[in-house]
């Protein structure tokens, strides 16, 4: 089964804790603070490996959780690191956000890899607290939350030539002579409904990978018929062969065929009507077939007078070899690199910078007899803080009043003993002490 999408959840392990600790040794009197800094949490990375071919993968496992980092030891240890999360993909994967639906990152060669959630950092212990007024704080810090977001894969697939037409005219059938692939063939549309890959040797030394891609059909561009899953994979390949009924045998036009089917390419994606195209009469084998390529050239002739149109039975194999050494040579005058949206290493640069300079802006508003704080900043603060002390606390009340909440909060009518709550914390005001219990 080929699997070309999936949507995945991925979260970066939590931080470690920073711990309280001490020096406790013999002959050490007050030793001072030994509480060590938690490790920081794995990131979950995705890695291109050249041996997948499909998302299969991800249609059983849908959750990535990786893991949280180790927390802080006495003795001013730090606790350890997490290990990384490695995700394997196939190349040519498009990994975009699911909420903003922006390209995170198109990964198209082996061992290219991103990172699509990132491990939160570790908690400080109280040695990294200690100052001269407070040699032996009794404070440290949680570990920071892992990054989480659900992930939408889309895998386009990696191929030198794609095979085009509508449906029935003979995609199939020339990859299975021509390679050994084995596409499912029948005489009905529709029987491809999933990309098939097949190794071609040209016979002179040359080789290239041929996709056999599902039919087209007017208004795939829009999605109609099986259209974005077919049209997303033509993106990738370097060369289009345009293969065409010119038999007529399903009772359509082969020139009107052709202008649909470049028509919807453009419409879906503009620089697919730029990609280099070959035109392949096929079912040259059956008689009424010769008529209607000499009309079919003349059409051509009159809008695209330098395209070159050649003829082929992949019945008969009749001009199968002179199709395939066109297509190698035009291979070798276009670039190996596909075109691709974004790569990795850009986009990891754009998505994760720098921490900004603290928001110190919050908003107040009344629920009844309580006042609510809310304030991304202290909200972050106490998530980090082990608010179990009575030293954390006064931090805290001291970071309030710094920022101005206090003062607000008395303009708004908070009195002693006032219940003031922010984010899943409660706490009564003391008026007289300006600090929070």
């Amino acid at each position: 089964m080929f699997v070309d999408k999936a949507k995945v959840y991925v979260k970066g392990g939590d931080g470690g804790d920073g711990i309280v600790a001490f020096r406790r040794e013999k002959y050490v009197p007050e030793g001072g603070p030994a509480g060590g800094d938690g490790g920081k949490g794995a990131d979950v990375i995705f890695r291109v490996d050249e041996g997948l071919r499909t998302l299969m993968d991800f249609r059983y496992q849908r959750h990535f959780k990786a893991p949280r980092g180790e927390k802080g030891r006495n003795k001013s240890q730090n606790g350890a690191n997490a290990e990384n999360m490695i995700v394997r993909i196939p190349p040519g994967t498009v990994v975009i956000d699911d909420d903003t639906q922006e390209v995170i990152a198109d990964l198209t060669r082996h061992g290219q890899q991103v990172v699509v959630a990132r491990g939160g950092r570790g908690g400080r212990g109280n040695i990294r607290f200690a100052t001269p007024n407070n040699p032996a704080p009794e404070l440290a810090e949680h570990g920071e939350e892992g990054q989480e977001r659900w992930i939408v894969l889309e895998l386009k697939v990696m191929a030198d030539i794609g095979l085009v037409g509508f449906p029935s005219v003979g995609k199939s059938t020339l990859l299975s002579v021509v390679s050994a692939a084995k596409p499912k063939i029948g005489a009905y549309h529709f029987t491809t409904i999933t990309p098939n890959l097949g190794v071609v040797d040209v016979g002179d030394g040359r080789s290239f990978v041929m996709a056999d891609l599902p039919g087209l059909i007017e208004g795939a561009h829009e999605g109609v018929g099986l259209g974005h899953e077919f049209l997303r994979h033509v993106e990738r390949t370097r060369l289009i062969v345009h293969v065409i009924d010119m038999a007529g045998s399903e009772g359509r036009d082969p020139f009107d065929d052709w202008q649909k089917i470049n028509a919807e390419l453009d419409q879906y994606n503009a620089e697919l009507a730029k990609r280099p195209q070959i035109i392949v009469a096929n079912k040259m084998d059956i008689p009424e077939a010769a008529d209607n390529l000499i009309e079919f050239r003349k059409q051509i002739g009159e809008i695209h007078p330098e395209l070159e149109i050649l003829e082929m039975s992949s019945l008969t194999r009749q001009g199968v070899q002179e199709v395939l050494y066109k297509a190698a040579d035009l291979l070798d005058q276009i670039p190996e690199e596909p075109a691709v949206e974004e790569v990795a290493e850009q986009t990891e640069r754009k998505i994760y910078k720098l921490d900004k300079k603290e928001d110190n802006s919050f908003t107040i508003r009344r629920e009844n007899e309580m006042f609510v704080v809310e304030s991304e900043t202290i909200e972050r603060m106490m998530k980090r803080m082990q608010l179990n002390t009575h030293e954390a606390i006064l931090k805290l009340a001291r970071t309030l009043r710094h920022m101005g909440v206090d003062e607000e909060l008395r303009k708004r009518g908070a009195e002693d003993g006032t219940i003031v709550r922010i984010g899943d914390f409660e706490f009564e005001f003391v008026e007289g002490s300006s600090y929070y219990y």
